[in-house]
């Protein structure tokens, strides 16, 4: 199973990075038609992790993907699947 990931532990404080990064990783996984892909916001407070939902919860993103994962034994850790 091909799989992408993308750590944001560099970038997790420039905003514009990260929606760049996202947007990145989710359309090469989209085009390459890989099945999943683990974002890594790290636990911290919890802010990234919002964040990086509220852009994959975009009408015009969720098209591009089947469903979201948050890892139950890693809090800092999502993934989201493609059909």
């Amino acid at each position: 199973m091909a799989k992408l990931k993308l750590d944001l532990h560099d970038i997790f404080n420039r905003g514009d990075q990260i929606e760049s990064a996202l947007n990145r990783v989710i359309d090469e996984a989209a085009e390459k038609r890989i099945s999943l892909v683990e974002i890594i916001p790290g636990k911290g407070s919890g802010q990234l992790k919002k964040r990086v939902l509220r852009f994959l919860n975009q009408k015009e993103i969720k098209a591009k993907y089947h469903r979201i994962d948050k890892d139950s034994k890693n809090f800092g850790r999502i993934f989201v699947r493609f059909r």
